[in-house]
């Protein structure tokens, strides 16, 4: 194999809000429980008290979150107006924008978490399905999420016309995969080892209503959960937890010990 051929990272993501669009980042510092400062809050609907995603509530998409120096969430509003830190004056800035009583809430200081989603990805109609998240961060199952860029365009080879966009599908490792296919399902179980960290896929991420929804320059598309599930059963991408903590830099190659 050719160092053309080595996978290699090709984008890293931090999504610090859970559901608010992340930042894109050149290194990602990974610890045990995931990617430090990855969906460490989230939105409360204070009625309820879920954590609100963009399941239920589309319009978290069209807002941005990243950490400040402070090592606090910085929220970007739609309409540009930014937010630092947490408390009520965030709280009340964030429950008029969504129209109704919500609160930013750190994971770290909760009980396990609940949220939804809908029993049919393509019909908001349709029946929402309760579960918890793991203690501790706002991820929906697993602390790391990998897409290849060759399941990107095994996924477009059966609608064309889609914009798979790598936002879509949110992943905090894209890696630059030369092959074809969904190519990152043979790593199940696996050790990888990237940069300074060692990761280990555990199993296909189970893809939702997310993939459609529109966010900033992509509009809601509900062929591409009906592309996913014809061609992949409506999966794709690992979910995957960190066996060693290090750090995980674009450009870093993928080592199959």
């Amino acid at each position: 194999m050719s160092d053309h051929d080595v996978p290699s990272v090709a984008e890293l993501w931090r999504y610090p809000v859970k559901s608010l669009l992340g930042e894109r980042l050149a290194s990602l510092d990974l610890v045990a429980d995931g990617v430090a400062g990855d969906r460490m809050w989230g939105i409360q609907d204070l009625a309820d008290s879920r954590i609100l995603t963009a399941r239920r509530e589309p319009r978290l998409l069209f807002a941005a979150s990243r950490i400040g120096s402070d090592g606090l969430p910085v929220i970007t509003l739609p309409d540009g107006t930014g937010l630092s830190g947490l408390g009520p004056t965030i709280d009340s800035a964030l429950s008029v924008w969504l129209g109704k009583p919500v609160a930013l809430v750190p994971a770290a200081e909760r009980e396990p978490a609940r949220a939804e989603y809908f029993a049919d990805a393509t019909d908001d109609s349709s029946r929402a399905i309760e579960w918890t998240m793991p203690r501790g961060r706002f991820v929906d199952a697993f602390p790391v999420l990998l897409l290849s860029t060759a399941a990107l365009a095994a996924a477009a080879a059966g609608y064309p016309a889609g914009a798979w966009e790598v936002r879509r599908f949110r992943p905090n490792i894209l890696v630059r995969h030369g092959g074809q296919g969904w190519v990152e399902d043979d790593w199940a179980d696996r050790v990888i080892h990237i940069g300074s960290a060692r990761l280990v896929p555990r199993k296909r991420c189970i893809r939702c209503t997310m993939v459609n929804r529109a966010q900033p320059g992509l509009d809601r598309d509900v062929n591409i959960y009906k592309a996913l599930l014809r061609s992949h059963g409506g999966e794709g991408g690992m979910w995957t937890q960190v066996q060693g903590p290090g750090l995980v830099s674009v450009g870093d190659a993928l080592v199959f010990p």
